[in-house]
Order: C-alpha cells, then structure tokens, then sequence
C-alpha cells in the first residue's frame, strides 16, 4: 500500500502524489527547443521530485546527465581544478549507476579526475563536453539540483560562464552542447551577484543571461490534489468527498506542496483514535482542520529553514509584519529586496499587484511568532470589521476558528 510522503523525493510507485503529466510536458516541450533555464521555487517545493520524474519522461528520447552539487562539499569549490574533479567525479558516480559514456570521453574524464598533466580546467573540461555532445547518438540532457550549494563561488560564476559560451556557440556557430541545461535551487541565479557581493553597490553582470524564463505553476491545484485523494479512496473506502477535501487542502495551503503531503500524512498516519474513531470521520473539513492544527505546532525541516531566514533578516521581518498587522495595502515590486526574498524563500507572493502571504498556514504560523514576539507591532488590523482573518487574538495567539473561515 502506498503512504503520503513529506521527505525528499517522492516516487509514484510508492507514494501518494499528484500528477505531475501537464507540468512534464510543459517542461519537455523547453527541453526540446534546446532552452537552458533555472527552475526556482521555495524550499519543499517539489523541485527534486519534478526532476526525478523529468528524468524519466526524456530518458526514451534523450540522455539524461543528473548530478547533484549537494554532494560537493565547500572545498570542491574552492579552486577551478578542485571544481573540474568533483565535477567529473559526480559524472563517474553516474556511469557506476549505468549511465552509458563513451570510452574516450570516460577516459578523458577520469584523466580531468585524477589531475593528470594538470589539465583539470573549465576550459578543457568544456571541450570533453563538446566532443561528447557530438559524437552522442542521443542528445544530452544536463540537469543539476542544489545549485544553491555554489552560488557564493566564484567558481560556479565560471562555470555558468563556460555553459552560457557553448550554449552561443551552438547557436551562433553550430559547434555541439547540451541539448538543455536544466539548474534547479531555491535562489534565482540571476540574483547571485547579491551572495557573491552582498555590500558593492553596482549590479554585476551574472553569466546567465541566456536562460530562458521558467513559467510552470508548480504549486499543486485543487483538481490535481483530488486526483490523489481520489487514488488514497480507491485504496481505503472512506467514503470521503474528494472534491470538497481538495478544496479545503488547497485553502489552507494555497497548493504548496510539502504542506498538503504533510497534512495528508498527518490524517492518515497520526489522527485514528481519540476524537476520530474511524476514517470516514477523518477525511471530511473537520478533519483538515485538526491536521492543520497539528501541523501548525509541529517543528518541521520547513519551518525551520523559513523562520530562519525570518531570524536572519530584520528587513524581511518587517515587510512580514507590514503585511500581516498594518492592513494596509502593499503593492508588490520585486525590486525592494525583502519583498524579493520573502517570494524566494515562499513566504510571499503576489496577488493583483500586493504583496500577501503565500498561504494560511504561514500566515498563521507568522502571526503566532510574531505575536510571541516581546514588541510585536500592534496596527488596525485588530479591530473588527477590516475585512481581515486576523481580527480577533484570543489568548496571545491568532485564533484558529477564524482563520478556517
């Protein structure tokens, strides 16, 4: 039987998801006109699944090059030459996986390993690269997740350059790259002047300019969460109205996706006995809500990586608490640099031009903090009657009857 999943990647043969077919073949058909392109979201947000799963859907027609930048430590970053070996040495890792390489390209990557004739050099790595593009019976599809790992090196800043060189010389001149270059982390590359140089004033030119923009929603929709529910109902017999348990799901959690597993897993795993007696009693609004409740008092690895980035920044705390207590409208600009950041990390997003929380359950658990707070700011936002979920405060805390309004 399968489970709901809230850690690392999902995989369909094991776990409960959502169909991911609409967002695959809008990512295919970027791949198949030869776009390089960063895929950016907030942490949990289904990047790795999304890749895992892309894996599969172009490895009939393409080969697929995954590599992880997780798995190089700070000092792989350290030098152009420590960079070229770990880099070969991830593409040896998946050789030993079954990936096919030629035996000249293998060859000349194990020599850029082992540092012979010092020749471990973005530049003739990127030449093995070419020549393995060439020769190739199929196009190659290189995809890295946790790029974020590099994006205070000046190294990875070499790196992109060399990939943003042979994408023009493949353009411009014909000579063989990637067929699609595939960078997924939590921060937008084109932002990384903003790590690499945190106190210049000027903008620097990041070498990543010939990415192409990367639209698909990726957060999860109503009708798509009660696909799932409607596979757990096959398996189960609850009798649940899987629509209107969508609905409620995707209310709380605006389709983020670690929130709806997450809730999921708490209905189906921590919520039979005591006050629910059956499943049936579980999986309706009412239940949701109990499970809403659990999570928003539980320490989790999402939590703790937002609230601390919400530690972290006084600047972004303040447009936080500007959009939760002021009540006054903020419009949104991605130029002021919380606002920016509070969409990057997930806490924010835009809605008709404002800036609002990303979903209920931030909202909830931002209030809470801030509350907790010695000098939480006060504002109008506490009187009756503005429209608002968070009128009324009972007991120190934002009370949850009215915010499942």
């Amino acid at each position: 039987m399968k489970i709901f999943n809230s850690t690392g990647l999902c995989e369909p043969e094991k776990h409960y998801m959502v169909d991911l077919t609409d967002r695959l073949v809008q990512i295919k058909a970027m791949v198949d006109a030869g776009k390089y392109f960063t895929i950016n979201r907030a942490r949990q947000y289904g990047k790795t699944t999304t890749l895992a799963a892309l894996r599969r859907s172009l490895s009939p027609e393409y080969d697929v090059l995954s590599l992880d930048f997780q798995e190089i430590g700070n000092a792989g970053f350290a030098t152009e030459e420590n960079f070229v070996q770990e880099f070969c040495g991830l593409i040896r890792k998946e050789k030993r996986s079954g990936f096919y390489i030629t035996e000249k390209i293998s060859q000349q990557l194990d020599d850029y390993y082992n540092r012979k004739e010092h020749r471990a050099r973005l530049g003739y790595l990127f030449d093995t690269l070419s020549e393995w593009c060439e020769i190739n019976k199929k196009g190659i599809v290189l995809m890295i997740d946790e790029v974020d790992n590099a994006t205070n090196n000046q190294v990875f800043v070499d790196f992109l350059a060399q990939l943003r060189e042979s994408y023009l010389q493949r353009e411009e001149r014909g000579i063989p790259a990637f067929q699609s270059v595939i960078l997924a982390g939590v921060t937008d590359i084109r932002n990384l002047h903003r790590k690499l140089w945190p106190n210049e004033a000027h903008i620097v030119n990041i070498p990543w300019n010939i990415a192409a923009d990367f639209n698909v929603d990726m957060s999860l929709s109503a009708p798509g969460i009660q696909g799932m529910l409607d596979e757990y109902e096959a398996d189960y017999r609850t009798g649940m109205d899987t629509t209107v348990v969508a609905k409620e799901l995707h209310a709380f959690t605006n389709g983020y996706p670690f929130l709806v597993s997450r809730i999921c897993q708490l209905m189906d795993e921590r919520m039979l006995g005591g006050r629910f007696e059956t499943r049936s009693e579980i999986w309706t609004p009412v239940g949701v809500s109990e499970a809403v409740r659990m999570l928003l008092e539980e320490k989790n690895t999402l939590f703790e990586s937002l609230m601390g980035e919400v530690y972290a920044s006084e600047e972004l705390r303040d447009i936080l608490q500007t959009v939760l207590f002021s009540g006054a409208r903020v419009p949104y600009n991605p130029d002021v640099l919380p606002i920016l950041d509070g969409e990057i990390y997930g806490f924010l997003r835009q809605k008709n031009g404002t800036v609002v929380i990303a979903n209920r359950i931030f909202e909830t658990r931002l209030c809470n903090y801030f509350l907790s707070c010695d000098e939480p700011r006060r504002a109008p936002v506490f009187r009756a009657g503005n429209n608002s979920r968070m009128d009324f405060i009972r007991n120190g805390r934002l009370d949850m009857a009215v915010i499942q309004k």
